[in-house]
């Protein structure tokens, strides 16, 4: 029988405290106060005076409230019944389904044994050129999406979700706007993808801790849909809004600031959350995609800061493109050399070309003469842009191929390029 405890020591914001014996760090409780009940978790314990943060936050709660723990951490309820359900971050429905109590799992575990992991070796198919083509997603990769506010990186997962070819998507969501929130269950459902996907949904009207707990609510389910031999890509927006959760309950716990305000283990944090991705060796697979927007448009924020080094790469998203200069996948060269022959040759002969282009513009802008091939690079980077990087594009990586083969066909000779011969010969457009 737990113990229930009904002197509370004292309330500050949204943390309460009382003195209690026999009581785990992370330990949930419930309190009921004259709202009804809620959730809280321990978060510091100093002897027998246990701190607690209310899920609801301290309104309505008074000294004489009744607190029981319950004995565990919190836990996720895991089975098939998830697919096509929304969630809050305290794992309740969202979507006015029933709720679900059968095969609790604990959430915010330890990473995967190194010894159960395998190289990463299968790209995961999205149908954007930008990605299948320049910056291969690769199954158990963990990759950010650096963006700046206003950037449509929602629409983006929104798009990867319906379109990747995975057997099962999990979406955490935290700070989202509502119309965000609708926008994503919307889009998949209209397009079909909800019946593969869980939804872990947190609002910037919800609770702050809830906001903590959707990646290990969405990486807790990832990981037994896993171990059931399929392919998960858990897709995360917005990590900056759950580093800034951190920070504004760390300041309510007293702690000691970091690097403007965030707590001291802000690295160790997010690297616990991105080290869930894997390959299991004799099971499915974790992919994480996350979205990380980048206050002022500065990488050198703490959030996006510490994630460059926990990832393999990241997709930079900047005027409504993934830019093919600040993205890097470091993991394409692991899968690029099997999809077809003339991949990598025209993935590096394009982005030369690109970069070449690049230059001209800035030529142009300060009024040189434009050379016949700088003409040609211009026509080239307009439409390369138009037709590649064009996020609205939704081909096979074969079709996106033999676009790039039309585009440089259509702007250059074949000796132009600085492509192999043979590759020339074997897949330059036929002239009609």
């Amino acid at each position: 029988m737990n113990k229930v405890y009904s002197r509370i020591e004292s309330i500050v914001g949204s943390v309460i405290t009382v003195r209690a014996t026999n009581v785990a760090y992370g330990e949930l409780a419930e309190i009921e106060t004259v709202y009804g009940k809620s959730l809280a978790e321990v978060n510091k314990i100093d002897g027998d005076i246990v701190s607690l943060q209310v899920f609801a936050g301290g309104r309505g709660v008074n000294t004489g409230d009744h607190i029981r723990f319950l004995g565990h951490r919190m836990e996720v309820s895991f089975s098939d019944n998830l697919l096509g359900r929304i969630f809050n971050g305290s794992a309740e429905p969202r979507d006015n389904g029933p709720s679900l109590a059968d095969n609790l799992v604990p959430i915010g575990g330890p990473s995967v044994n190194p010894s159960k992991r395998i190289m990463a070796r299968r790209m995961i198919r999205t149908g954007i050129p930008m990605i299948d083509v320049f910056n291969t997603l690769v199954v158990s990769q963990k990759l950010p999406i650096f963006s700046i506010s206003g950037e449509p990186y929602n629409q983006l997962l929104a798009r990867i979700a319906m379109q990747a070819e995975v057997d099962v998507i999990v979406l955490g969501g935290m700070g989202l706007k509502y119309d965000d929130y609708l926008y994503f269950k919307n889009t998949l459902e209209n397009g079909g993808a909800l019946s593969r996907t869980v939804m872990f949904i947190h609002t910037a009207a919800d609770p702050t801790v809830e906001c903590q707990k959707i990646p290990d609510l969405s990486l807790a389910v990832a990981e037994q849909f896993a171990l059931q031999g399929k392919d998960v890509l858990v897709l995360l927006t917005d990590m900056t809004n759950f580093a800034d959760s951190m920070k504004e309950i760390a300041i309510t716990q007293e702690q000691v600031p970091s690097n403007r305000g965030y707590p001291g283990d802000l690295y160790s944090q997010l690297a616990s959350r991105y080290e869930k991705a894997v390959d299991f060796d004799n099971a499915g697979s974790v992919t994480v995609l996350a979205v990380t927007t980048m206050p002022g448009d500065d990488v050198t924020h703490p959030v996006p800061d510490n994630t460059g080094y926990i990832t393999e790469g990241q997709y930079y998203l900047k005027g409504g493109r993934i830019e093919p200069f600040g993205s890097l996948s470091r993991l394409k060269q692991n899968v690029n050399n099997s999809t077809r022959d003339d991949h990598r040759a025209l993935m590096d002969g394009m982005i030369r070309l690109y970069a070449n282009y690049k230059d001209t513009l800035e030529k142009k802008s300060m009024g040189f003469n434009m050379s016949a091939w700088d003409e040609k690079l211009l026509a080239f980077g307009k439409e390369f842009e138009d037709e590649m990087m064009d996020l609205s594009k939704n081909i096979p990586l074969e079709d996106a191929l033999d676009l790039g083969w039309k585009i440089l066909a259509d702007c250059f000779e074949p000796s132009e390029t600085g492509i192999k011969s043979a590759l020339v010969e074997k897949y330059w457009p036929k002239k009609n």
